[in-house]
């Protein structure tokens, strides 16, 4: 009798490990649009999925960008199994002003934020970091928010860090014989005076990538300024009651960050480009965000467009990008399983002719699965696109038709 259990245990394990392995091994894929194509221009989403699984999106809608005063925050919901989307909502509207780029978390208390930047007079330089938190949100049409704050940062001066390594960087250029546009060398000149103004120190970080929360409870959200085309990290160490600043990430062309995070401790920030590299910029820091090291180029191409990642539960690291020289349209991801040292596996969201597929916001569901929402703009119109798949769809690689 003994045995005939020990056998039936035996059995059934192995028929367990099978089955897992099996389903595991299965690619998933599915994909929707958050709305119907619509005319406005609609950008910049986040994502987040609450506790039962449900899941948000965030974006912004208006004429146009940051001069276009009647832009507002969106958001559309979609409940645990149901592959679709529902009506959008209005989030916030900043009545005269343009609202932003938009990224979420739920924290560790389980409250619901939102970051957008407000746009004050019309420039990138001009905006302010604003938030809201939700501790009412779960079955509920839309989030109800009970607390609204905005991200005043006071960098330690930077000036002289910055201009010797500008100074450094465009010696370098000079040395390869580069010549400069006349339009960017009018925009470095104009870096070098605005480095010593405290204003533009402090103002015109905004966010676009979803925040970091470290195992002390150190909240990182990564922003970065048009300004100066540099990053910085907003730190929270008492639960986003108040923010300070990290030092800058200088690279003069390094923006928008998401930050991964390294068995060691060790903090990776991949960056969109937003100079002449044509390559996703990274940064690492040694003390959980508060320094960073210098700024230099990744193996993987990138137009001038934003990147999102994750750390998947099994440890591998996942990125979506544009995998372009210039245009937005292709969308690809990435997996690493050493930590960003090589990405072994990629497949692609987007492979079009046409359109521009871009600003990806990419989280892992409890279940495993893979949420990614980008902008997604064709002739007809603009949208939001959700895909959900598995590392093993990824692993799958690019299929032939």
């Amino acid at each position: 009798m003994k045995f005939l259990t020990f056998s039936l245990t035996v059995i059934l394990g192995l028929s367990v490990s099978i089955t897992s392995e099996t389903i595991a091994a299965e690619p998933e894929y599915s994909a929707e649009l958050v709305f119907p194509l619509h005319p406005e221009h609609n950008h910049a989403p986040g994502i987040v999925e609450y506790a039962n699984g449900d899941l948000l999106v965030s974006w912004y809608r208006g004429a146009g960008e940051r001069k276009a005063d009647d832009v507002a925050v969106y958001g559309a919901k979609s409940v645990k199994g149901s592959h679709c989307w529902g009506k959008s909502f209005l989030i916030y509207d900043t009545p005269g002003f343009p609202d932003c780029n938009t990224c979420m978390m739920i924290d560790p208390q389980k409250r619901l934020w939102i970051f957008w930047p407000v746009i004050i007079a019309n420039s990138w330089e001009s905006c302010l970091t604003n938030f809201l938190v939700s501790e009412d949100y779960e079955n509920q049409p839309s989030p109800k928010w009970n607390r609204q704050g905005v991200i005043f940062l006071k960098p330690d001066d930077f000036k002289k860090d910055a201009t010797a390594m500008l100074d450094e960087m465009l010696k370098g250029l000079k040395k390869t014989g580069i010549q400069l546009p006349k339009d960017l060398q009018k925009e470095l000149d104009e870096i070098y005076v605005r480095l010593g103004d405290k204003l533009y120190q402090r103002l015109g970080w905004q966010p676009r990538c979803k925040p970091t929360i470290l195992p002390s409870g150190r909240i990182l959200l990564p922003l970065y300024t048009d300004t100066f085309s540099i990053s910085i990290m907003a730190i929270s160490d008492d639960q986003g009651k108040t923010w300070f600043a990290s030092k800058p990430l200088i690279g003069f062309g390094n923006i928008q960050p998401i930050v991964l995070r390294k068995n060691d401790g060790t903090l990776v920030a991949y960056m969109r480009e937003n100079g002449i590299q044509r390559h996703i910029r990274v940064s690492e820091s040694k003390d959980d965000g508060m320094t960073w090291g210098p700024v230099y180029n990744s193996s993987l191409i990138n137009p001038g467009a934003g990147v999102d990642g994750v750390r998947l539960a099994n440890g591998h690291w996942l990125l979506v990008y544009n995998d372009t020289f210039d245009k937005r349209n292709k969308l690809a991801v990435s997996i690493s399983e050493d930590e960003g040292k090589t990405w072994k596996w990629t497949r692609h969201l987007e492979k079009q002719k046409e359109g521009s597929y871009h600003y990806p916001a990419v989280i892992q569901g409890k279940d495993g699965t893979i949420h990614t929402v980008y902008s997604y703009f064709v002739e007809g119109g603009k949208s939001m696109k959700h895909v959900a798949f598995n590392e093993e769809w990824v692993r799958a690689g690019d299929q032939r038709k």
